[in-house]
């Protein structure tokens, strides 16, 4: 397909509409110039912010050009800003990161005009869309969005969520007509400060105007769960208030997303990363609807969108929009920091980085920071034109640590899908999860919590059936570990205790209670917290052990 310069193709034909095709001409002028857009990014941040106390203290002196810039500022963690993060939370108003700067949740320093660029990324989102899924216009979307109450900082300054920033702003409550971006949920139930009642009136709404909905989903895929958890538990008084409570009773949740909202295209949630494990549950609900990653974003910056979003969740990439921040790649060596006290980071511009090569997302933001380390890891995938292409492999961090072994969110994410398929034999998979190192016990040993999602004609597996789950999670896990159970007995077998239905809803209600928010809510894949801990033994109905040693042999060099 091609409209004028256009180079974005798609099965589907043109642009919906003169205004999609502007902004697919827009993302195609970004990613065919990602380097000279990279470099003026990169100025004007530089510029804007010269006289602010962090770039003075590193002796900029005012220059703008990249050779001075990597040479002289230093790659940092969010610990390394914390000291002048609080003073600005504190009140002080002097010019630390940025021209003008405000603590935001996680305290993260913000500037006005981040709306802006958030909101230009948003308006890329369904053009892309409108290429692959036609006639979005003729119905409307339900998608669950939620804010959390703010708080003020000693200073004064407002600390909320990212999105309860966007959700609040003129730029979202006064937002311009658009026939393609027409939701079921009115600002005022959006903007309810009781999650409860905004649910219930999201839901309500969403119900009343089933047959409009064309899309459902919320920000993440755990996000779209909770809402259908709540439809199961309060269906009786929703069909009451739309009607009498003449609906029939629901026993079967299976495909429940297009049996109430029969014209659903498919579902607008995050299904990658550690989302990646709620897929079998939302095909479960959804009857197998397309799931789209639509964009990648952090609180920190937003980075870019997904060029094909009706492709698979395993084959997500998304394409970084140079104009966003200017953005470094830390090469990831799965044994490394990638540093060395002797030399400094050798960090990767966005056109260079090299297809097949997983890397560490770095970021200089108009807002303030500068060379952060996000913690995210990415692979390269490809390119758009000259804007490289990711897909999101995990966020760098050890969940689980007993001796000397290590596994990370990505590896136990792997071995929870590899138990789920074994219970998959017997019509159950795992709803959700969460795991901690247990060392009272002597070795210690993996603890992993199962929420399980059965079928209707389904029974809890018995105890063999769940013993293979634990064994065919250790066979999952690296050499290390399994060297650790099998040669140098330092790690006991792998249990896995199966929880009450409800205790992960349980999980994030006290998330919420304490502060977290709903919308940005991740149930935590490794805990520590006693109350947490406490919490998930209260629930437990059952608990299992590895019945055998996973295969494990040593490694010979040639």
């Amino acid at each position: 397909m091609a409209v004028g310069d256009l180079a974005l193709s798609s099965p589907m034909g043109p642009p919906a509409c003169e205004k999609d095709a502007k902004a697919l001409r827009f993302i195609e002028e970004m990613t065919r110039n990602a380097d000279v857009v990279q470099e003026t990014v990169l100025a004007e941040i530089l510029s804007r912010n010269a006289e602010t106390e962090y770039l003075r203290r590193f002796k900029l002196n005012g220059g703008t050009d990249r050779a001075a810039f990597k040479s002289k500022i230093p790659m940092i963690k969010y610990e390394d800003l914390q000291p002048e993060i609080q003073r600005i939370a504190n009140g002080d108003r002097s010019p630390i990161f940025s021209g003008t700067s405000a603590g935001e949740r996680k305290l993260m320093p913000t500037i006005k005009e981040e709306l802006n660029r958030r909101q230009l990324l948003y308006s890329l989102l369904m053009p892309v869309m409108n290429l692959y899924v036609p006639g979005l216009d003729k119905g409307k979307g339900l998608y669950f969005l939620f804010i959390k109450s703010e708080s003020k900082t000693p200073g004064g300054l407002l600390a909320r969520p990212v999105l309860t920033s966007y959700y609040k702003s003129d730029h979202f409550k006064t937002r311009p007509y658009d026939p393609y971006n027409v939701y079921t949920s009115p600002n005022e139930a959006i903007l309810c400060p009781d999650s409860f009642q905004s649910m219930y009136s999201q839901m309500l709404c969403g119900l009343l105007e089933r047959k409009h909905v064309l899309r459902v989903g919320a920000v993440f895929a755990s996000g779209l769960l909770r809402a259908i958890r709540f439809l199961q538990l309060n269906w009786a008084q929703l069909a009451h208030d739309i009607r009498t409570g003449t609906l029939n009773p629901k026993d079967n949740w299976e495909g429940i997303i297009p049996r109430i909202w029969p014209n659903t295209k498919y579902l607008d949630v995050i299904v990658t990363g550690a989302m990646a494990q709620y897929i079998p549950t939302l095909d479960y609900y959804s009857g197998g609807l397309p799931q789209a990653c639509t964009m990648y974003a952090s609180s920190e910056c937003y980075f870019g969108l997904n060029l094909n979003p009706m492709c698979k969740p395993a084959e997500v990439s998304y394409t970084i929009m140079p104009n966003m921040a200017y953005f470094e790649f830390l090469p990831h060596e799965p044994n490394s920091t990638g540093l060395t006290q002797n030399s400094p980071p050798e960090l990767v511009d966005l056109a260079d980085v090299e297809v097949g090569k997983e890397y560490e997302l770095v970021i200089t933001t108009y807002a303030g920071l500068y060379r952060y380390r996000v913690g995210d890891v990415l692979r390269v995938t490809g390119f758009h034109n000259s804007a490289p292409q990711f897909h999101f492999v995990r966020r760098k961090n050890v969940l689980l640590s007993i001796d000397s072994d290590k596994t990370d969110e990505a590896e136990l994410q792997n071995a929870v899908c590899n138990a789920s398929r074994v219970l998959s034999e017997f019509g159950t998979s795992v709803a959700e999860y969460t795991s901690y190192a247990d060392t009272t016990t002597i070795p210690g040993h993996y603890v992993i919590y199962f929420e399980l999602l059965m079928k209707d004609s389904a029974e809890l597996p018995c105890e063999s059936v769940l013993s293979r789950c634990c064994l065919a999670m250790e066979e999952s896990l690296n050499s290390v570990y399994r060297q650790g159970r099998v040669s140098d007995n330092s790690i006991g077998p792998l249990e896995i205790r199966v929880v009450k239905n409800g205790t992960f809803e349980e999980l994030m209600d006290y998330a919420i209670s304490r502060g977290a928010s709903i919308n940005q809510y991740k149930v935590p894949r490794c805990v520590s917290f006693t109350p947490i801990m406490e919490l998930l033994d209260s629930r437990v109905v059952s608990s299992h052990f590895s019945p055998s040693l996973p295969h494990w042999t040593p490694e010979r060099r040639r």
